[in-house]
This record gives structure tokens, C-alpha cells and sequence, in this order.
């Protein structure tokens, strides 16, 4: 049960429920907001970039925390949503230059990248996805995965989204 349901008589002492309350007394459950709770949600931002694609669903380009940002998937498609037709090379640097534009909005860069992950429908994609990713990322190399995926979003073969330093 999480503090916000606890009753009010279960975040009171057993010393002050004695000497203040009445035993016959049953607290009533009022919603609790921890403290913590209210701070962290007061530190979330959601980022926007006219820079990149649309989000293709109800969701947000990125979060942006006090200590991180977390950019949502890129797919090969430019900033009015028309999808990049090419080799997967050319699709791999136009997801690369969406996040870089969500980043830079968030007052980040992709120098800032910790953590990537690269979703391909098809692992043939990966030696040519390889060459153009490294092109992007020379002053340093971020974690990253990549995994093959059955389907991606509107047909796409790639997706690619990170978490950054802001």
C-alpha cells in the first residue's frame, strides 16, 4: 500500500494516537502526497522540438530531470513528419539529427549522450546503420544496444532514442 492510501491514523505515531487521538476514533482516509513525490514532479519537463519529427503518438520528445534526459524513439521522418526514404544509412542520420534537435531544446547535445538504444527490423541493417552511427558520435562512444524488432512504428526499419546529461 503506498502512503498516498495509507489512513491518516497509520502515519501517526502509536505515542501521539494514544495521548491525542481517541481509540473509538477511526481516521478517515485522506490522500496523502509525500513531500519527495511533489519535489521530483515539480523537476520533470517535457521537451518539445520544432527541429524533429512529431511524436507520432501522445507522448512527449523527452523528459527532462535534474540529472538526465530521456529522449523518447526517433524514426526517419523530418520535422513535418514525412518519412526519409534511402539507404538505412541515410534513415539512421535522420533519426540521429531528430535527437539531436530534441537534445539541443533540451539545452543538451548529443556530446552529453550516455546510454543509446537502436531498434532495426532486420540485423542486416547493422554494418551500414554502424557507419553512419559513429559519424555522429566521435568525441565519445555512448553504452548502447541494438536489438532486432519485428515491427516498428508506421513501417520504419529503424528507431533510435537515448538518455542524455542535460
Amino acid at each position: 500500500m503506498s502512503l498516498c492510501a495509507l489512513p491518516v491514523r497509520a502515519l501517526i505515531s502509536s505515542t501521539v494516537r494514544r495521548r491525542f487521538l481517541p481509540a473509538s476514533r477511526a481516521a478517515p482516509l485522506v490522500p496523502v502526497t509525500p513531500i519527495h513525490h511533489i519535489r521530483a514532479m515539480a523537476d520533470i519537463t517535457p521537451v518539445f522540438s520544432k527541429e524533429a519529427a512529431p511524436p507520432a503518438g501522445p507522448y512527449s520528445h523527452a523528459i527532462k530531470t535534474p540529472t538526465a534526459i530521456y529522449c523518447s524513439g526517433q524514426i526517419p521522418s523530418d520535422a513535418d513528419g514525412n518519412l526519409v526514404q534511402g539507404s538505412i544509412g541515410d534513415k539512421t542520420a535522420a533519426c540521429l539529427r531528430n535527437l539531436k534537435g530534441v537534445l539541443a531544446a533540451a539545452g543538451s547535445s548529443l556530446d552529453r549522450v550516455v546510454k543509446v538504444n537502436i531498434f532495426l527490423t532486420d540485423m542486416e541493417y547493422f554494418g551500414e546503420m554502424n557507419q553512419t552511427y559513429e559519424k555522429w558520435f566521435v568525441s565519445h562512444k555512448p553504452a548502447r544496444s541494438c536489438v532486432a524488432v519485428k515491427q516498428l512504428p508506421k513501417g520504419v526499419e529503424i528507431e533510435i532514442e537515448c538518455i542524455a546529461l542535460p
